[in-house]
């Protein structure tokens, strides 16, 4: 599977991730089956958050308690959880992101996370707090590498006014049918049509620029959790009917082909997903390096309903 490196990041995490947002009430072997299909396909990045689950920490809680990782297992494995949604506000405050860290370790069960990222922009950030607490969080070896989620560039730009590390994520939304992030680009200055509306300040060419690394969460959704187009013949024949002729052409099923879209990309992206079926997870990661042509990729994209002037 391909690995995405990373400055001072080891091991190199896969293009493709679980995200484990859903395992809140899954049992223990099930959250075992899980992760050994996720492993079995080659994924080493997992990705949580402090809020997912019907309480605070708790799907953190079920990964760490079933898994039970040795070192050596920890050890070839990416965790990475995000800090800063309080329903209903968000907190940066040096003194939330320090007391939740702490407890997302408590909760998995390990002595560090290798990622950490904000969750959704706090207009009430002030960025020498945030500065403070990843120094502190970086020192006492709790936290390896951080991140953002949600982020516009500038946004970026005002937390690196004070924080000093790198920071090497940014996770967006991003699937074949949901893609302004690409699609306002391919037909910018275009007066009139709503896919050239900058919504996100340049993001993907500042993402490139800066050697930060994209993570694509809802990978199969149509639009803002408005269910997924894989299979939706009523909105999305034509799209369907494209990803069927690509899947037998390179082998890899519907949900493999809807990967390989956003891994094609020359961003270098990761996909985020949502599943708690082990069969899907083999089913995505088989697209990991599925090789679309340039031809390919548009194709899949105009049926996505986007625009090629």
């Amino acid at each position: 599977m391909k690995t995405i490196p990373i400055p001072d990041h080891s091991p190199d995490p896969t293009n493709v991730v679980l995200g484990l947002m859903r395992i809140g009430s899954l049992d223990d072997d099930a959250i075992r089956g899980l992760y050994r299909a996720a492993r079995d396909a080659g994924i080493n990045a997992f990705d949580h958050a402090d809020i997912y689950g019907a309480e605070r920490h708790l799907c953190e809680a079920r990964f760490g308690d079933a898994l039970r990782l040795g070192d050596d297992e920890r050890e070839q494995i990416v965790i990475q959880s995000k800090v800063g949604i309080r329903h209903p506000f968000f907190d940066f405050s040096k003194e939330h992101i320090l007391r939740s860290v702490d407890e997302s370790l408590q909760a998995l069960r390990t002595d560090y996370l290798d990622v950490l990222l904000l969750h959704r922009p706090d207009t009430l950030m002030e960025p020498e707090e945030v500065a403070e607490a990843f120094d502190e969080l970086e020192a006492d070896g709790k936290v390896r590498t951080f991140g953002v989620s949600n982020h516009t560039p500038l946004q970026v730009e005002l937390l690196k006014t004070a924080v000093r590390q790198p920071l090497a994520y940014n996770q967006v939304q991003l699937s074949i049918t949901h893609s302004p992030l690409i699609a306002q680009g391919v037909a910018a200055n275009m007066a009139g049509l709503d896919q050239s509306v900058d919504r996100d300040n340049g993001l993907l060419e500042y993402s490139r620029i800066n050697r930060m690394t994209l993570q694509a969460w809802s990978p199969f959704q149509k639009g803002f959790f408005d269910g997924i187009f894989l299979g939706d013949r009523e909105e999305y024949a034509e799209l369907n009917d494209l990803i069927d002729e690509l899947a037998a052409k390179y082998g890899v099923t519907p949900t493999g082909i809807a990967v390989a879209w956003i891994t094609r990309h020359p961003a270098n992206m990761q996909v985020v997903l949502g599943t708690t079926n082990p069969g899907r997870v083999a089913d995505a990661a088989a697209g990991s390096e599925v090789p679309l042509t340039r031809e390919e990729w548009y194709r899949l994209f105009i049926a996505g309903g986007h625009t090629v002037p």
